[in-house]
């Protein structure tokens, strides 16, 4: 056991949040996600009895955000026929996440097209599937770099 890390970070995960370099991305998938096809360049992390929001706060605990790109937090922007329909409140809580984390707030968080989301997934270092319920509940992540002074 280590101090002050989130029981939730598995040793496989934290050694490839470890293993990530500046730039280099992560999804944070929902159950819908198909995770082990646009993973198969990837890690691929099961998470399956947790949601999107307790592994991105675990995440960004000990996962410095890019500071070099306008939105190293990215959203599946919902298609033209689900626009009106469908509801994402869990964008807010991904909001109020990344918030908590990064000086930015929800400025750091963008919408990427859900087909460019896939293109761009699978070129991740690593996709965690999880057992998220919610739809368009996708997370991407870029890393940025720690400095200490």
């Amino acid at each position: 056991m280590l101090k002050g890390i989130p029981k939730i970070l598995s040793p496989e995960l934290l050694k490839v949040l470890c293993e990530m370099g500046h730039s280099d991305r992560i999804v944070i998938a929902d159950g819908n996600f198909p995770s082990e096809s646009m993973g198969k360049d990837a890690i691929v992390i099961r998470c399956d009895g947790h949601g999107v929001p307790e592994i991105l706060d675990a995440i960004l605990q000990v996962f410095p955000l890019d500071t070099y790109v306008e939105n190293p937090v990215n959203l599946m922007q919902l298609m033209p026929d689900d626009v009106g329909k469908v509801e994402t409140p869990i964008w807010d809580t991904y909001k109020e996440i990344v918030s908590k984390h990064d000086e930015r707030g929800a400025e750091a968080v963008g919408n990427i097209e859900r087909f460019a989301f896939y293109e761009e997934a699978k070129k991740a270092y690593c996709i965690i599937a999880t057992g998220e319920k919610a739809v368009y509940a996708n997370v991407m992540l870029q890393k940025g770099v720690v400095i200490n002074k």
